[in-house]
């Protein structure tokens, strides 16, 4: 089978060289950040059609353009497969993105100057949760509760005191790089004590919670919302979830016309395909490994002497904290980048770094999942951490273990079935 993109070879060879050099980078290496994952084939290939020819502004049967009827069968495809997943009554799978789906949500929701109430960016949070350089924190007063001192947990206490002080109009649940359960109960309990909607953004636990292995916010919170391309392994995108009928009108409302345009047709459909992928049994076994993995690498590095943002891992991802080490975040992310392992700096509580520098690491077990790493492999993977780290400015000795990771890493081919 050809590679989709086979077709660019003659007609425009720079874009189709520049293609190629990316396939190369994904499968000659490791792909360790939280937040990536490897679409299946028949996502990629439902996202390059004539469905994004199609301008379809506003929802199935409610169109703005002529033409619609087809788009509106696989737009109503994706909510019905959507909300079977989550079990939710609603969904909008219109927003080009996670952030895209916050922005539509908070305009519903509050008014400009309204409070809200996130996680802290450095304690793991997320930028649309209220960070001061984003939409979430020029449009709304943000505030935020922390990770407890000690544990580095989320701390249900403290998240308490803070809505009761704050009194904000939404009370956010969700995190970027939190390794450990969410209390979704007690989140929605807090914000009935307050008067406050409710928005989680389980966007990076969304496949774990859809194949139960973690809890599910949809019972709990006022909205839902998600990206479809980390743990969910489908294209890049977002979505809406919500059971509160009253609600419907204005949410989706907030994605068209209040936050953006005509929807990406192609890209919904790619979203059904994910869907359909993701309520089959084998998306269970896949999510099983994901944890396992998640879990084997954080006892793998901390038998190697690293230190781990709350000690571990119950989900897909960890935080390596560097606080106490000569090497930055940045420092190792570079070096790992020259053995061809694949991470993101992250700040860790406390940070005492520029957030440009950073004193964490974050790695998530998604992507090597999907390509077939099962847990006696992230043996290697802590080896080559703790090496690089030991190694940090040595470039002969990191060229040297860039052409093992690259071995090992063709032993596990991203798409068996595309030529080279």
């Amino acid at each position: 089978m050809q590679k989709p993109w086979e077709i660019l070879q003659n007609k425009d060879p720079q874009v189709y060289q520049l293609i190629e050099a990316e396939f190369k980078r994904q499968q000659d290496g490791l792909e360790l950040i939280a937040s990536e994952n490897f679409a299946s084939a028949e996502v990629i290939a439902s996202m390059g059609n004539v469905l994004a020819n199609k301008y379809a502004e506003g929802l199935p049967g409610k169109r703005y353009y002529g033409g619609c009827e087809v788009v509106d069968a696989v737009e109503t495809l994706a909510i019905e497969r959507l909300t079977r997943l989550f079990g939710a009554k609603f969904a909008n799978v219109q927003p080009h993105s996670g952030a895209q789906a916050n922005a539509a949500v908070f305009l519903v929701l509050a008014k400009p100057g309204d409070r809200i109430l996130g996680l802290d960016l450095a304690h793991g949070g997320h930028l649309t949760h209220g960070a001061k350089v984003n939409f979430s924190g020029v449009i709304y007063e943000s505030h935020f509760y922390q990770l407890e001192a000690g544990s580095d947990l989320i701390d249900m206490n403290q998240v308490r005191e803070h809505a009761h002080r704050v009194k904000p109009k939404i009370l956010i649940a969700g995190a970027s790089a939190y390794s450990r359960t969410l209390d979704f109960a007690e989140f929605r309990r807090i914000a009935d004590e307050v008067g406050a909607y409710l928005v989680v953004d389980m966007a990076h636990i969304a496949g774990l919670v859809a194949a139960g292995l973690h809890p599910s916010p949809v019972p709990h919170a006022h909205v839902v919302t998600t990206t479809t391309h980390k743990t969910l392994r489908g294209p890049r995108g977002g979505v809406i979830l919500w059971n509160d009928e009253s609600l419907s009108k204005e949410i989706n409302k907030g994605v068209f016309p209040g936050t953006q345009g005509g929807p990406l047709e192609h890209v919904i459909a790619a979203k059904a395909v994910c869907f359909q992928e993701a309520l089959q049994p084998s998306f269970k076994d896949y999510q099983l490994d994901v944890v396992r993995n998640a879990n084997t690498l954080a006892n793998a590095l901390i038998e190697r002497g690293f230190k781990l943002v709350s000690g571990g891992t119950d989900n897909h991802l960890l935080l390596i904290n560097l606080s106490d080490t000569p090497v930055s975040g940045k420092q190792l992310e570079e070096a790992l980048g020259k053995i061809a392992i694949t991470v993101n700096k992250n700040t860790v509580p406390g940070e005492k770094r520029s957030p440009f520098v950073t004193s964490g690491i974050r790695i998530g077990t998604p992507a090597v999942t999907t390509r077939g790493l099962r847990q006696a492999d992230m043996e290697h993977i802590a080896n080559w951490v703790k090496q690089a780290f030991d190694h940090v400015a040595d470039d002969a000795y990191l060229a040297k273990l860039k052409g093992e990771v690259e071995s090992f890493a063709r032993r596990f081919p991203l798409y068996p079935n595309w030529t080279s």
